[in-house]
């Protein structure tokens, strides 16, 4: 069977990949003892901005029923040092690099892509779920308008594929697809997290330091599925994959998302419990594969029978 993924132009070894802010810049991975890369499509790197950031206070992570908020605030030491001093250190590993990149301006987007166009990152993914500080503070992804102006800029910017992640927290995620798609995505990841918030009743305060955060891990799943399933009801017919994510613990979780119109899969929350899901995961999807009597994840993707 061929495990491998081609995903906006990039090959994949493995329709398997480790979503940004859960796996840092691999530092952790190549410490890991038993990890294997070649279970790994691509891993997305932490998000990135123009500047250094120092991310929200603490407390940042709260663990919830079946799921963990995270507030994290896009920690980072800013683009410039992602490639100049990380990416020479990791751009060997058996694995595809794409950057995450964000901003609080459609200029920084900008400057960050021109940053990592001149990189061996493998493309870019876009978090437009960032404020829009020029705009009053609203998500560039609440809006399609100003979601595809984000699009256009970095299209503009760079030479690689980018992908966009796309929030659940609109009205009309498919509405948000078409916007994206036409202003040039050439992928489309998944969802990204809902927000939410948890309480410390005995201080009567919100847990983590920001007030809320992202909810993300098991509890997000059916939220996920629909999402993907309605973005390939637009970007199935343009030929624009989708990177599924949202919940995914076991292979059998990832198959749904295949079903649903996923090309590829992301883990994230699922690796602080078990950090050699990857592999786990892969051969779980392969023997979905055999159950199917198929041999590549194309001749499924999509075929989830909806009712009449």
């Amino acid at each position: 069977m061929d495990t491998g993924v081609l995903l906006a132009g990039i090959p994949l070894a493995s329709p398997v990949t480790l979503l940004s802010g859960c796996v840092g810049f691999c530092e952790d991975l190549m410490r890991l003892e038993g990890f294997d890369f070649s279970s790994v499509g691509a891993v997305f790197l932490k998000g990135t901005t123009l500047e250094a950031r120092r991310g929200n206070p603490p407390p940042r992570i709260a663990e919830t029923h079946g799921g963990l908020l995270n507030a994290i605030g896009l920690q980072n030491p800013g683009a410039r040092h992602v490639v100049d001093t990380i990416l020479p250190a990791i751009q060997h590993l058996p694995t595809r690099l794409i950057a995450n990149i964000a901003g609080s301006s459609v200029e920084d987007y900008r400057e960050v892509a021109r940053i990592f166009d001149d990189s061996p990152v493998h493309g870019m993914e876009i978090n437009i779920s960032c404020p829009n500080v020029k705009e009053g503070g609203a998500a560039f992804g609440s809006d399609p308008r100003v979601a595809a102006r984000v699009v256009e800029t970095v299209k503009q910017s760079t030479s690689k594929p980018i992908i966009t992640k796309l929030s659940p927290n609109v009205t009309d995620i498919g509405l948000m697809a078409r916007a994206i798609i036409d202003a040039g995505t050439d992928a489309i990841s998944a969802i990204n997290t809902v927000m939410g918030m948890a309480i410390d009743l005995e201080n009567r305060r919100p847990v983590l330091g920001n007030g809320q955060g992202g909810l993300s891990g098991p509890a997000i799943k059916p939220i996920a599925l629909l999402a993907v399933w309605r973005i390939h009801q637009v970007a199935g017919p343009k030929g624009i994959p989708i990177i599924g994510q949202g919940g995914i613990i076991t292979g059998r979780d990832a198959m749904e998302f295949i079903l649903a119109g996923a090309s590829a899969v992301g883990l994230g929350t699922s690796l602080f419990r078990n950090p050699l899901a990857s592999s786990e995961v892969l051969s779980e999807m392969m023997t979905w594969l055999r159950h199917y009597e198929a041999d590549h994840f194309d001749q499924i993707r999509g075929t989830l029978a909806w009712p009449e």
